[in-house]
């Protein structure tokens, strides 16, 4: 979370504590804080310019969210290890839940969200140009949930992002293991086709293969790191 430096202190209101979780979320969901890598309160709460207060109830929340861990014998946070198990846990669970909102979406798909969309695919496929790391994980990011929050469905909305919370570090992992030249492939212009039809079933389905291989990717990319 270095580039937190370069960021303005957050605003000294009642709402310091919202910016500070919504901060540290974003951290965690575009793979800025590393796993195996362990952060203390009073670093993050430096990085952000507040006080440690407002980053420890931040914290609270996220180690409820099983997003971060506290190590008992000095404190220091860090996010949880991926075993094996875990990972197809947060496979299926994102199976589950993730085709089910694109699919809800599809019938509410106007020229706005597809204009949108394709914005933010034309922004992945320039971040992996690049080799950009940041801009990848963030358009990624920023992509699937522009087309999931259509979906009107707030329950299934936060099961997702509680996801993406706990397999964001990861995916920068398997970036970094993969290269670009790797993750090249999506299903993003198959989705968009869907939606563009009102297609629920071709969103579903366009979803579900987008998120079966990158979530191989990272299995391939734990199992290698063993």
């Amino acid at each position: 979370m270095s580039e937190a430096k370069s960021r303005k202190p957050l605003a000294d209101s009642l709402a310091v504590h919202d910016q500070v979780y919504e901060a540290i979320r974003q951290a965690l969901i575009t793979g800025r804080i590393a796993p195996g890598v362990g952060v203390s309160l009073r670093s993050l709460a430096a990085e952000l310019g507040v006080s440690p207060m407002p980053v420890r109830d931040a914290v609270r929340r996220l180690v409820a969210e099983r997003a971060l861990a506290i190590n008992p014998a000095n404190k220091r946070l860090s996010v949880p290890s991926l075993t094996a198990d875990r990972l197809d846990q947060l496979s299926q669970a994102r199976l589950w839940i993730e085709p089910e909102l694109a699919a809800r979406a599809a019938p509410h798909a106007d020229a706005a969200l597809l204009k949108r969309l394709r914005e933010l695919d034309a922004a992945v496929d320039d971040a992996l140009k690049l080799g950009d790391v940041d801009a990848y994980m963030t358009a990624n990011h920023d992509f699937h949930f522009a087309l999931y929050e259509r979906a009107g469905a707030e329950v299934l909305l936060a099961m997702a992002g509680g996801l993406w919370l706990q397999i964001g570090p990861f995916m920068r992992v398997v970036f970094g293991r993969v290269g670009a030249d790797g993750l090249v492939a999506d299903r993003h212009a198959e989705a968009m086709q869907a939606l563009k039809a009102h297609d629920a079933e071709g969103a579903r389905r366009a979803i579900a293969a987008d998120l079966s291989e990158g979530m191989d990717k990272m299995r391939v990319a734990v199992e290698a790191g063993r």
